[in-house]
């Protein structure tokens, strides 16, 4: 994956009131999730913006309140590939992943983001996009390709994961599909449904015709 440059201020002012002055201000709340599991009571000290989840068992997740300018993430949003992020924060560059944006029903302005901080040692599942590619014998019949999904779901260590994946189409028939559980990918698992159709030759109106022609000649 691409590495994706964007720096963070840590958030202190919480609640609806502090998150709406920060739209205001073109800038979007946010959080990173994913920080060390720690022993509570956590007897530490915590960074600005940072707190501590409680997840059970006596322990927590230390997460940070963070922003982001609407300009920073631009390019990062409105895009269709995926990015590894160094974020800039506190001082420090962490690694982390977009998981989750928020949008506003209307205006569709960016309401507030999620971030998850990764490494190298624990996997994560992200959308791939999808890339077909070569010549269907099922198009040279005459049928046509379609892609049902076009993003997959990979789970891996975030540096295995490739900018999309390509699937080769060339031995895909007419009238037959590919689904999830027939592919395979070095180092990564596709958490989809295994019977989902990932893309199909589907027959057309044109190839019905000449089948159907072919089938009469032979009689």
């Amino acid at each position: 994956m691409k590495v994706f440059q964007l720096s963070a201020e840590p958030r202190e002012g919480l609640g609806k009131k502090a998150a709406k002055s920060l739209r205001n201000q073109k800038n979007i709340p946010a959080v990173l999730n994913g920080g060390e599991c720690v022993e509570l009571p956590y007897s530490g000290a915590l960074k600005a913006g940072e707190k501590i989840v409680e997840i059970g068992n006596g322990k927590g997740l230390i997460t940070t309140d963070i922003v982001v300018s609407n300009e920073a993430v631009r390019k990062l949003v409105y895009t269709p590939d995926i990015y590894a992020i160094e974020l800039s924060l506190n001082g420090e560059k962490k690694m982390a992943v977009l998981k989750d944006i928020q949008f506003h029903p209307v205006k569709d302005t960016i309401l507030h983001m999620d971030f998850l901080e990764v490494n190298d040692k624990k996997p994560v599942i992200m959308d791939v996009p999808v890339k077909l590619e070569g010549h269907a014998e099922g198009v040279k019949a005459g049928g046509k390709l379609t892609l049902s999904m076009k993003k997959l779901k990979v789970k891996a260590i975030y540096s295995s994961i490739p900018e999309r994946l390509v699937i080769n189409v060339d031995s895909l028939g007419l009238g037959k599909s590919l689904q999830v559980g027939e592919l395979n990918f070095d180092g990564l698992e596709l958490v989809n449904a295994k019977n989902a159709v990932v893309c199909a030759v589907q027959l057309t109106r044109a190839a019905r015709g000449a089948a159907a022609a072919a089938a009469a000649a032979k009689k």
